[in-house]
């Protein structure tokens, strides 16, 4: 139910393993609206990446899912759009203009955004936040930001 990822995100979920978390991804990518953007927060092995496969997973993407750390965005066709970003190398809005994401918008689509902090000033205000982290003994934990 939907409501119900949303609910145990934001209470915070921990995960033991990269499977685990896909398949948290691949549940909230079920329950998400049309047209969102996804805001992924969380250091250098917080599973960033690892939850953006289980998102392609649950939107019926099959292709491979990597970093676009060097390419800066990936865009994957499945249900739905997925736009996978890491801004990681963006410094200014200027550079994420150029990039012409909104040209890859077709709804219905997902945008997910690792280092969504380097370009603050251009993610939407409905956005959902998902802070990401790992606890000492490695397991991976995700919460919604209410």
């Amino acid at each position: 139910m939907a409501t119900n990822i949303f609910a145990r995100l934001r209470a915070g979920v921990t995960t033991a393993s990269a499977a685990e978390s896909q398949g948290l991804a691949a549940e909230l990518a079920a329950a998400l609206p049309p047209d969102c953007t996804l805001a992924l927060h969380g250091d250098l092995g917080a599973g960033k990446t690892t939850f953006v496969q289980g998102l392609a997973r649950g939107l019926g993407i099959t292709e491979a899912i990597t970093s676009p750390t060097f390419t800066i965005f990936n865009l994957h066709r499945g249900t739905r759009t997925l736009v996978h970003l890491d801004a990681y190398r963006l410094e200014t809005a200027q550079e994420i203009d150029n990039l012409l994401l909104e040209d890859y918008l077709v709804s219905p689509w997902c945008l997910a955004v690792e280092w969504p902090e380097k370009i603050a000033s251009w993610i939407p205000e409905n956005a959902l936040h998902l802070d990401l982290g790992i606890t000492p003994d490695e397991r991976h934990t995700v919460r919604l930001r209410s």
